[in-house]
């Protein structure tokens, strides 16, 4: 009899591929269970090849994988590793994408484009997944290409906290970079004790394609700390012309903060040479020594990612770790 009990209980596992194995480390170091050792390496031709050295039968499986650079690479790993864990009988696979490789390819903006974010929810359906777990989506509606539930994680409390302890004695003002993040910049305003909302609006040029002329300050920002929001920093360039904006209208001070650091280059070069004083980010993609300078802080994205995995295991609620706000 005891032996049927055991197949009863559930077993946590958590499995994390290479492209950043910190975070996964710290993520099962939170939960109490480490990680699932797992040998993984290339053959000559590229081609990856992984195996778990335990069983995984019956197991609640959380794989994590953020799609940092080379993404290709990575995201075929983050695939193997899930119908590696599928053909091994795990019960139940969650994916953990702190970092959704192709989000950004979210719509079509002219005709024969791909809709890439939506090939990637079906693809890791097909590998195996019962479940997502990703954090701070490019756009919200990627939640729905994935045929089964998402629990989308936001950073903004991680990074909200940070800067209201640093500058919460200032006067603040939350900028969005772009008219269209506005919502974002809404929720940390509120997080941020109602401090007032601007927003850059970029006007193009008709003569010439993908070139903005101006930044066009809207709101008041003359004599406050700017807080600047964002859900990613890649080569920097839009992120560093609004900071450029915001101190020509006679902002006080500009702190960059967004979730994830891709940080191609120029990027690196243009934030350190930028007016801002601060650039927070989380580790939800790996930063190389070479790309981390004075100004930069990298605050761990790992509690959040383990709460939430806490919650699906025991089958609690997500939402409630925002406080009901999702």
């Amino acid at each position: 009899m005891s032996g049927m009990k055991r197949t009863t209980e559930k077993n946590l596992m958590v499995f994390s591929g290479r492209a950043h194995l910190e975070l996964g480390q710290e993520v099962a170091e939170l939960l109490g269970t480490g990680l699932v050792p797992q040998s993984a390496y290339e053959f000559a031709n590229s081609e990856i090849y992984v195996r778990y050295e335990e069983s995984v039968r019956g197991c609640d499986a959380f794989v994590l994988q953020s799609h940092a650079a080379p993404i290709n690479e990575w995201v075929m790993e983050h695939l193997i590793m899930v119908d590696a864990l599928k053909r091994a009988s795990a019960k139940r696979i969650t994916v953990v994408l702190p970092f959704y490789g192709y989000a950004r390819q979210d719509k079509k903006h002219r005709g024969r484009e791909p809709i890439s974010a939506r090939l990637m929810a079906d693809l890791f359906k097909t590998a195996g997944a019962d479940r997502l777990i990703t954090v701070d989506l490019h756009a919200d509606q990627i939640q729905g290409f994935f045929d089964g539930p998402v629990d989308h994680l936001m950073a903004l409390p991680v990074l909200a906290d940070h800067v209201k302890a640093r500058y919460g004695g200032e006067r603040l003002a939350v900028v969005s970079p772009d008219a269209g993040r506005i919502k974002v910049a809404e929720r940390w305003s509120a997080h941020l004790d109602g401090a007032p909302l601007a927003f850059i609006h970029k006007t193009r040029r008709t003569d010439r394609p993908n070139e903005t002329v101006a930044n066009r300050v809207v709101g008041e920002v003359e004599g406050r700390m700017c807080v600047l929001v964002d859900d990613m920093i890649d080569t920097g360039g839009t992120i560093v012309k609004a900071a450029d904006a915001l101190m020509a209208e006679g902002a006080a001070g500009v702190i960059i903060a967004a979730t994830h650091a891709i940080l191609s280059d120029p990027a690196v070069d243009r934030l350190k040479n930028s007016p801002a004083t601060e650039i927070v980010v989380t580790n939800t993609l790996p930063i190389p020594a070479d790309r981390e300078f004075d100004k930069l802080t990298v605050l761990s994205i790992a509690p959040l990612i383990s709460r939430a995995i806490r919650e699906v295991f025991e089958d609690g609620s997500v939402t409630s770790l925002f406080g009901g706000a999702t």
